[in-house]
């Protein structure tokens, strides 16, 4: 991977194999969880040896404008479409609109066949022929210090829909700022070893923590720090009196 100057590249990669077709075990979660959980996801950049690892915050400094690429058909398409839009009642201080030229996009999503995956990846993501392709799907994130300025997601359509409403889930989110995954993370979708194929509350809160206006992006974790607790209370009493 070649990297620029003042531009940081991140790789979220899911690998992950989706055993049963649902996982209802509840987590019981507090602030400190949250907090945890906020501090893991935005500041940490799973598989850092393959890329910078920044410690600011990072992520869309404005409308976040998906293209979406099917090679499936229509069908995935909408369903990509649909969830995309949704964003914008679930995340406050998140906009997101579909627009329909590549060139007009700051955050593409390629959704699949994995007969086609590996190409997509090395063809339309890196532009490298001969690049490494890792995961069962993947979202590559550029951003520097003044924010997101592309994501690229890459969803693989063809072998079921539970792995299908995974790879859409977790990585158009990860795509958004909150770039690591970690194991810990017990009811989070940031978490390879889970099953979740929802946009779960735990997550909810934590997108909407990091898209909060007092979040600032290239913040780093000590300038957040003393601002997380009342930004949680925020959150949390919006979210949860819905």
């Amino acid at each position: 991977m070649v990297s620029r100057p003042n531009l940081a590249i991140s790789l979220a990669i899911s690998a992950f194999l989706c055993a049963s077709a649902t996982f209802s075990a509840a987590f019981a979660y507090n602030n400190n969880d949250l907090i945890d959980g906020f501090n893991k996801t935005v500041f940490g950049s799973e598989y850092s040896r393959f890329s910078i690892t920044s410690p600011y915050v990072r992520k869309f400094p404005g409308t976040v404008k998906v293209f979406i690429k099917s090679k499936v058909g229509g069908a995935r398409k909408a369903q990509v479409r649909r969830f995309v839009l949704s964003l914008n009642g679930l995340i406050s201080g998140l906009r997101t609109r579909i627009v329909t030229r590549r060139e007009d996009a700051n955050f593409v999503v390629y959704v699949v066949t994995r007969q086609n995956y590996e190409r997509t990846v090395r063809d339309d993501v890196y532009g490298q022929p001969s690049a490494m392709v890792r995961g069962r799907c993947m979202v590559r994130t550029q951003f520097n210090r003044s924010g997101i300025t592309r994501s690229d997601a890459v969803i693989v359509a063809d072998e079921g829909n539970l792995l299908f409403r995974r790879c859409m889930t977790e990585e158009i989110l990860q795509g958004l700022g909150p770039l690591n995954d970690d194991r810990s993370l017990k009811d989070s979708m940031f978490n390879d070893t889970s099953r979740f194929i929802n946009f779960r509350r735990f997550d909810r809160i934590l997108l909407n923590m990091l898209y909060d206006q007092r979040i600032k992006v290239g913040a780093s974790k000590t300038d957040v720090a003393p601002l997380l607790p009342r930004v949680l209370r925020d959150v949390r009493r919006r979210i949860e009196q819905r």
